[in-house]
This record gives C-alpha cells, structure tokens and sequence, in this order.
C-alpha cells in the first residue's frame, strides 16, 4: 500500500473547523444616559457623583496583567458612552459590570446593548499543515492521541502569541467597533468553504490590514455561543478616516464581498477619567 504523505490525504477525511486560541474575556457596554434627570440633580450632588465615578474608573483604566477598562464618547444617536472592559476571565468581567453598576452614576445610565466576547487568534496558516502531519503518521481524527496534539500545538501557538492574547486597550483616540458574521445564504455559505480555500481568502484578507499597520491597530474577538453575532471587530486610531478606509478596501476582497455580514457599527472618542466631567457638563 502506497504511503500517505500530507500532500496526498483527502481535505475531505480532515475536520473542517480551523484552530484557534484564545486571550482576554471582552464585554462592550452601550449606554445612554439621562439628560433630564442629571441636569434636575443640584450641582453639588452632580459633582460627588462624578468624583466617585470618576475615581473608580481610574483605576480600571490602567492595565494591570490583562485587566483594563476604558470608556469612549459615542458619536450619534446609537448612545452617549461606551465601556470596554479586559478581563482574564468571564468572572472578573461580571465583577467588573457589578462594580461599575453599584456607582450613583449607574443610576443615570441606561444600557441600550452589550457584547461579549473573547480575543481570538485563527491559525488558519498552520491548521491544515498540522492536521495533515498528525493524520499521514495514522493518528485518527479526534482520537486521545490527535486531542494531544492539537493540544501541544495550541500551548505552543498561545505562549509565542501572549502579547496579542492579552493585550492592553490602545490609547488610540478613536475606537470603531462592529460585529460580524460569516454569510451561510442559499447561493454562497462560508461553513461549506473547504478549508484551503477558506485559508486562501483569509490570507489575502489579512494582507489588506497589513497595509494599514501604524496606523491602526484591530483586535478580533470571537463571539460563536457568547452574542448574537459570531465576530466582534475594535479599531483603534488617532484618524477616524482611517476606518472608512480600511473597511471599504476590505469589501472589495473576496472573503468580504461574498461571504461577509455586518451589524451595527459603533465609533467613539477616547474619555480618560480625568475628563469624565467634561462629556457630562460639569467642566468647559
């Protein structure tokens, strides 16, 4: 019998679902908040408010091994502020949603949505090398021996890839987020894409972003079983022009053009907490 070799085993006989590895735990919470009753509050209980507020978001703002919160001013009529939060674990995020519910200033914000999500790292460069490698030595699909290995290889893929699995929220002055999904219509379904070809069209999409390195930085978290979309998108730059830019040159790529759907878009300015009073008219 003629000896498998990587080159010559069926993609068909290999899993279809890519590795991935994973880092920080994300929540982004919408909130408008409640002109009328804020302004109806004396200036001096205004004030008090924002001072507590504003000392506790400090700290949630510095990063601290994977653990960071920052909050943007929202651009239009989708809310007035939007909080992002890093956290090592679902846990230390509901422990940061619970702490910031428990300020006075939660009293005059209404969340309007949320998503969750986790950082998110494809290796589609290497999946189908490895699966490959593992099924030519005759180690079976999702058997304990196959398990191990992916194993092996996914502890190898999350020490090398560690600063962007758990990186610190740019300090960036613009933020755009968005969520995504990958099309399974009549016509085209990315989940029917054999792998290689999935490969291909992710590799060309990514050569798109490279273009646009320093000057602005993505972060990808993946959101399958956690939110109603399955992606979730951050862009941080100091031009907002930027964005246009990069997501319309995106569109015109075939993984995009053809396989793409986008939710809500979402952009917003940078507020340190130093200047917290200033979006909430307590300062010029």
């Amino acid at each position: 019998m003629e000896r498998m070799t990587p080159e010559t085993i069926p993609e068909t006989t290999l899993p279809a679902v890519p590795l991935t590895v994973e880092g920080a735990s994300v929540l982004h919470q919408m909130m408008r908040f409640r002109w009328p009753a804020w302004r109806a509050l004396p200036a001096e209980a205004r004030s008090q408010i924002l001072e507590e507020a504003a000392s506790v978001l400090a700290i949630l703002e510095k990063p601290a091994d994977g653990r960071q919160s920052a909050v943007y001013s929202l651009l239009g009529h989708k809310g007035d502020l939007l909080l992002v939060h890093f956290r090592r674990s679902f846990e230390e995020l509901n422990q940061a949603q619970r702490r910031l519910a428990r300020l006075r200033l939660s009293d005059y914000l209404e969340p309007t949505t949320s998503y969750l999500s986790v950082i998110e790292l494809g290796l589609y460069e290497s999946t189908s090398k490895v699966y490959q490698e593992l099924a030519a030595r005759g180690v079976a699909p999702n058997s304990d021996a196959w398990k191990q290995e992916i194993e092996a290889v996914l502890a190898r893929q999350r020490q090398a890839m560690a600063p962007r699995l758990w990186p610190e929220i740019p300090a960036a002055k613009y933020l755009c987020f968005y969520p995504m999904d990958r099309r399974r219509g009549e016509a085209v379904n990315w989940y029917m894409v054999p792998m290689a070809r999935r490969q291909r069209l992710m590799h060309e999409h990514g050569l798109v972003g490279r273009r646009y390195a320093g000057e602005v930085r993505q972060i990808i978290t993946g959101s399958i079983g956690f939110d109603d979309w399955e992606w979730g998108v951050d862009l941080f730059a100091d031009d907002p022009l930027v964005f246009k830019k990069l997501i319309y040159e995106m569109r015109f790529d075939e993984v995009s053009a053809m396989y793409a759907l986008f939710g809500t878009f979402y952009v917003g300015l940078r507020v340190p907490a130093a200047e917290l009073g200033g979006i909430l008219g307590l300062t010029a």
